[in-house]
């Protein structure tokens, strides 16, 4: 059975509750549904200016989403229905811990003085080497592809980043992380794996790095990796991660909080700390055994971006002499995470999926073999 008609014989929302206001109230959390494939002709309302719990940007584009029955109602009845969706998955104590984290980053951003405000809007031709900014620009799989290595499925490099825009950024999180020191302010790092980094949405960044999740990421995610919302980032995470003997050495196997992750070194003079990645899998089958086929090890080089799924098995090894620092997106989309709850199996990008997929199918044709010769 396909996942299209599992999903469309599930009841649709009553019209009549979203009109009476009181969407929440007359529909069960288990009946609230997002469409499987966006309303492309809808032009999503913009929710910029209202203060929300969540990015605005993911409002709009989980309205393209939204039951035909309900683009015609009114902004506020569309935002009432999305909100439950997202409040179904984001229990009351996360919700309380976003609005103190808003309040921690608001603290930050009105006290910290940046020392390159040039990098807090995105400027593309100063960002990006020429070669990254054609190929966006021309926005196809081909150009895509003129200037990735595919080293193995389901990873990309390519050269991307100005050289200088490397040396501001890592002078402006030293400045930031000196201003913390000095300032006996709390540091809040990237993630529970990494003791050294900072957030940089925590500091002004986050307008500039939702641009760049945006108009830059989307767009290459949008052909590469569709089947895990590659065309429907809506949120980021955006850090930098710092190894060295003094710093965190090495990264353990891990997948990312994230459906598209981009990495990319911004130097400094460092040997070892290789990227290792052992396969893409689901929940169920994270730890699950790697293939021979799915092993591979890369080398960092500063300037050069790495493009992978979250779910894509992957560590650093240690860094051995010198220090390096990665900026890294985790770029997530809430369309994909909601509609990944009506699925079990994910043939289409799980490695182990796909081999049990293909086990059964080679049972059956035995079986079916047998029979006949009986």
């Amino acid at each position: 059975m396909s996942l299209d008609s599992s999903v469309d014989r599930r009841k649709r929302p009553q019209t009549s509750s979203a009109v009476n206001g009181n969407v929440k109230g007359a529909v069960e959390d288990e009946k609230l549904r997002l469409r499987l494939r966006p309303n492309e002709n809808h032009k999503p309302e913009s929710y910029e200016d209202m203060q929300l719990e969540f990015s605005p940007l993911l409002f709009s584009s989980l309205e393209q989403y939204l039951p035909f029955n309900m683009l015609n109602l009114s902004r506020e009845l569309k935002l009432q229905y999305m909100r439950d969706i997202l409040f179904r998955y984001s229990p009351e104590g996360e919700r309380a811990r976003v609005q103190r984290h808003r309040e921690y980053r608001q603290k930050i951003i009105s006290n910290y003085q940046p020392l390159h405000r040039e990098l807090y809007t995105m400027h593309a031709a100063n960002f990006f080497l020429p070669s990254f900014l054609k190929a966006i620009n021309e926005n196809t799989e081909e150009s895509f592809r003129s200037i990735m290595v595919e080293p193995s499925p389901g990873v990309y490099t390519f050269e991307m980043l100005q050289p200088h825009f490397c040396e501001l950024l890592l002078s402006e999180v030293d400045n930031f992380e000196r201003w913390v020191h000095e300032t006996k302010f709390r540091i809040m790092r990237p993630n529970t794996m990494n003791k050294y980094g900072a957030v940089l949405d925590d500091f002004g960044l986050e307008p500039m790095l939702e641009k760049l999740m945006e108009d830059f990421i989307r767009p290459i995610s949008r052909v590469f990796f569709p089947e895990v919302g590659g065309s429907t980032l809506d949120a980021h995470h955006g850090f930098v991660v710092e190894y060295g003997i003094d710093r965190d050495v090495e990264l353990g196997f891990h997948v990312d909080d994230s459906e598209v992750t981009l990495n990319v070194c911004l130097g400094q003079q460092f040997s070892g700390g290789e990227l290792f990645f052992r396969g893409v899998r689901c929940d169920k089958h994270v730890h699950s055994g790697t293939q021979q086929e799915e092993i591979l090890d890369y080398s960092h080089v500063p300037g050069r971006a790495v493009l992978h799924r979250g779910r894509h098995r992957h560590g650093a090894r240690a860094t051995t002499s010198g220090q390096r620092v990665n900026l890294l997106l985790w770029c997530r989309s809430s369309v994909f995470r909601e509609l990944k709850k009506y699925q079990k199996e994910f043939f289409s990008w799980c490695g182990e999926c796909q081999r049990e997929m293909k086990e059964k199918q080679r049972l059956a044709v035995t079986a079916t073999k047998l029979v006949c010769y009986i």
